[in-house]
């Protein structure tokens, strides 16, 4: 067991040089906080990001600490999940192509009492990461040649406790340590002069989130099941602040000219709230759907305008997401492998947290399908359900705003759920 203890600790502490190399290639990524990741397991993933009224005693639900107070008495759970990404871009015409990868994420549960679940585990939050360039024509023989570029994002290491304190109720909470920032930059560049402007953008946080979350059952006869959930997260200031740094160079005379700007304390997460449910039949299918709305424009975000580097007010906007999706199994204890995958599907909707030149930025559509395979060992029988599961799911992306650049993304999600049996008592005869 303490060699198990070991290999999870290496794991996380893998995965944490892991996420700082960031999950993203959208140039969509280079506004506030960057491009907002999707939380979740392998079996969340396999439903679009599904989870806030969601509980299984065997895998890991990290959207609703509420349903840590369901898992398994005698199991430890581990989950690690890496990401794939293809993204093809349009924009008038112009048309490009990148490919991205990425560790996801590392998740661990296991029961502390009869009551109580916990949980631990280290989740993205967001992701920075683009580099283009844009090519503005002074004149038929001289242009400017703007490049942009960026890196970063924000990842979080949590702790989280479920208790069920009555029977058909259980609420949980997520402690986590958020820590990352970016750094970004656009270069100017004429031909025709001698002169370059770039402006560099830098912060740095390390702080803290803290996310609710309650699930109440609700038994419909003998085998199917009703779960409600709520979800909250606290908004907070994050404590860092972000500096602008302005060079002018002309490089006749090797001459730089360089203007630092910081605004204290100037990022902050935004308050959320979520609410979904999930309707079980047995072990053989669920359906369920969430609805989230994070209030960023209860926030302000550091930008350059006019020579100023200050905090502005209109520059983000309320964030709606809303997730459908579902699970189905033919036969969880049949001897054909077939009968026993978990077939998964799911879509969503989300509208965009930030606003370009005064526009509202790209909504995002999304679609996946997904499958839970279960491996049998040595010690797990075929007509258990505490397999370990080989998830694999493929998502489709479509960010799209009116005179924006398209993107078209297809992702695919490979994640390992090991079912460990530690805390079982073994007979001898």
């Amino acid at each position: 067991m303490k060699q198990k203890y070991i290999l999870a600790s290496l794991a996380i502490m893998f995965s944490i040089g892991a996420f700082a190399q960031g999950g993203t290639v959208s140039p969509y990524s280079q506004y506030a906080l960057g491009e907002v990741a999707q939380k979740g397991g392998g079996l969340n993933q396999g439903m679009n990001g599904l989870g806030i009224g969601l509980h299984r005693s065997y895998l890991v639900n990290p959207l609703n600490p509420a349903s840590y107070a369901s898992v398994d008495s005698l199991t430890m759970l581990f989950d690690m999940g890496i990401s794939g990404q293809f993204t093809s871009y349009n924009e008038n015409g112009k048309k490009d192509r990148t490919k991205t990868g990425n560790f996801e994420y590392v998740l661990a549960s296991f029961r502390l009492s009869n009551i109580m679940g916990l949980s631990f585990g280290i989740l993205p939050m967001t992701n920075v990461g683009y580099s283009y360039s844009t090519t503005t024509r002074l004149d038929p023989q001289n242009a400017v040649v703007t490049t942009h570029s960026g890196d970063g994002g924000l990842h979080q290491v949590y702790v989280g406790a479920g208790v069920r304190p009555v029977k058909p109720l259980s609420v949980g909470v997520n402690v986590g340590y958020v820590w990352g920032g970016y750094d970004r930059m656009v270069l100017g560049a004429s031909g025709s002069t001698i002169n370059t402007l770039s402006k560099n953008y830098s912060a740095t946080v390390n702080s803290y989130s803290l996310d609710f979350g309650l699930q109440y059952d609700h038994p419909i006869g003998k085998t199917d099941l009703l779960t409600i959930g709520l979800t909250y997260g606290l908004g907070h200031k994050l404590g860092a602040d972000a500096t602008c740094k302005v060079i002018s160079t002309n490089s006749t005379v090797s001459k730089a000219d360089t203007t630092v700007t910081t605004v204290s304390d100037a990022l902050e997460l935004p308050h959320t709230f979520g609410a979904g449910f999930t309707y079980m039949h047995g072990n053989t299918w669920l359906i369920g759907a969430d609805a989230q709305v994070q209030l960023w424009n209860k926030t302000a975000f550091p930008d350059y305008v006019n020579g100023q580097y200050t905090l502005r007010n209109d520059f983000l906007d309320n964030s709606y997401r809303f997730t459908v999706g579902g699970e189905y199994c033919p036969r969880w204890n049949s001897r054909n492998l077939l009968q026993r995958i978990r077939y998964r599907f799911g879509a969503g909707y989300t509208t965009p947290y930030y606003k370009i030149n005064g526009q509202e930025g790209p909504r995002q559509i999304s679609a996946t399908i997904g499958f839970g395979i279960p491996i049998a060992n040595s010690y797990i029988s075929r007509t258990s359900l505490y397999f370990p599961f080989l998830n694999i799911s493929a998502q489709y992306v479509n960010n799209r705003a009116s005179g924006l650049i398209k993107e078209n993304g297809f992702r695919i999600n490979i994640g390992l759920t090991f079912n460990e049996r530690w805390f079982a008592k073994w007979k001898v005869e």
